[in-house]
């Protein structure tokens, strides 16, 4: 029998090993590397959500709707008091819209900006928003809390804006009088329109909603 020596047995278990040592070396790199990818993603900011004001079921869409666009003053999103290309906000009257735009200056000093969510709006565009208010609210008469008819809507005459969002409006409620722009209807934060005596003499007390406006009463 041939007796191997004792320095070949062991370079050849070291041999039989190399296999398993370099197979641990690869697992133990893979497992670092996963771990480090792990750590880099739990540690990432998310990427922010899209944000959206709030906005309540009883404001207007600024979506066409019943066939009725831009023209009949439908708005998208994102449109400014200083977008004149879009009729809800050019053909709002003058002095309204002026006022609009020297607070809106101001208040972006703030770091506050003024959306349209609905200004002008046509006859069409009115009554259409009225019957989707029956629609939604189940009678007349409740609908009339949130939706005028098209011979009384100020915003059918240009005399109204509804202003998005939240911090807009908080700034208007804060500092509109300034400017001549009040608050009119209670349960309508959104809804200004031009009292150019609030300048002196702040605003006049609102409405509880719109039946209670005798302008809505003709």
């Amino acid at each position: 029998m041939t007796r191997i020596p004792p320095s070949a047995r062991t370079t050849a278990r070291r041999i039989r090993w190399l296999p398993v040592v370099g197979l641990i070396v690869v697992i133990a790199v893979i497992t670092a590397a996963l771990g480090y990818h792990s750590r880099n993603s739990s540690s990432s900011p998310a990427a922010p959500l899209a944000s959206s004001a709030p906005s309540p079921s009883n404001t207007p869409r600024s979506a066409p709707r019943g066939g009725l666009g831009e023209a009949d003053g439908a708005v998208p999103d994102g449109v400014s008091v200083f977008d004149d290309g879009y009729p809800a906000v050019a053909d709002l009257d003058h002095d309204l819209l002026r006022a609009l735009r020297e607070a809106a200056t101001d208040a972006a000093d703030d770091g506050v900006q003024f959306y349209v969510n609905s200004g002008w709006r046509s006859p069409e565009y009115q009554n259409e928003l009225l019957r989707e208010a029956v629609s939604e609210y189940g009678s007349k008469d409740e609908a009339a809390r949130w939706v005028a008819t098209a011979d009384t809507s100020p915003h059918v005459s240009g005399d109204a804006i509804d202003i998005g969002h939240t911090n807009a409006t908080a700034w208007l409620s804060e500092h509109g009088a300034e400017y001549g722009l009040c608050q009119i209807y209670r349960n309508e934060p959104w809804h200004y329109e031009l009292r150019p005596e609030a300048i002196d003499r702040r605003c006049p007390r609102m409405y509880a909603d719109p039946t209670q406006d005798p302008r809505m009463q003709r």
